[in-house]
């Protein structure tokens, strides 16, 4: 499905109720696709209006970006900024857009990001107000990514990542919980076993996290 400028996949309630839906919103990593994360749907909340969105920078065959990361001339890795902040627009005009829906809950909207997804997410959730709750799982917080006031945000967060993870160090995770409390704002942080990946631990512990939120 399509909705403005991004290809998405939807799964709807499976319970029935007359009362708008909270809606979570997923964002994958780089080299990846929609599907990855959507493979989550079926263990989440029923309760749940879900979609899992395509990244608009094609690398391959069902492989998509937010943005490029590119290297100099010296291999140093850097991340293209301008396209990250034209994919964060996009997003929360998807946002914007998709809660018009009266069956959705405008003021219930999780954001939940794995690597690149993740760093997104904490971007979007720290310029607007229309994000509630965020999951970011392997990623970082990028500063240059906020061009609102942070401590607007309504936004709680958690935060994990894996302390093995050689693709983003866990050094850049932990940064994340102390700069997100210097704006006042709730953010719980957990770290496990594993490399530049999702722990089945992980998955229970921000389940739950979303049920008490929901």
């Amino acid at each position: 499905m399509k909705t403005g400028s991004l290809n998405y996949l939807e799964r709807k309630p499976t319970i029935q109720t007359d009362l708008p839906a909270p809606l979570l919103v997923l964002l994958h990593g780089y080299g990846s696709n929609e599907a990855d994360l959507f493979s989550f749907a079926a263990e989440l909340p029923k309760s749940l209006h879900i979609v899992s969105l395509q990244a608009p920078h094609e690398l391959g065959y069902n492989s998509y970006a937010w943005y490029n990361i590119n290297f100099d001339a010296n291999q140093n890795k850097f991340s293209d900024l301008a396209e990250a902040s034209i994919s964060a627009d996009r997003i929360a005009t998807f946002i914007q857009e998709f809660t018009e829906n009266p069956m959705i809950d405008a003021n219930k909207v999780f954001l939940l990001g794995f690597s690149q997804g993740a760093i997104l997410s904490y971007g979007l959730a720290l310029n607007s107000t229309k994000i509630h709750h965020v999951i970011a799982l392997s990623g970082y917080l990028n500063e240059d990514l906020i061009t609102g006031d942070p401590a607007k945000s309504t936004a709680d967060f958690f935060v994990s990542h894996g302390s093995m993870d050689q693709v983003i160090p866990v050094e850049w995770a932990r940064k994340a919980p102390t700069y997100l409390k210097q704006q006042g704002l709730d953010c719980g942080y957990k770290e496990y076993p594993v490399g530049h990946g999702v722990h089945p631990q992980n998955f229970h512990d921000f389940k739950e996290w979303m049920l008490q939120r929901l």
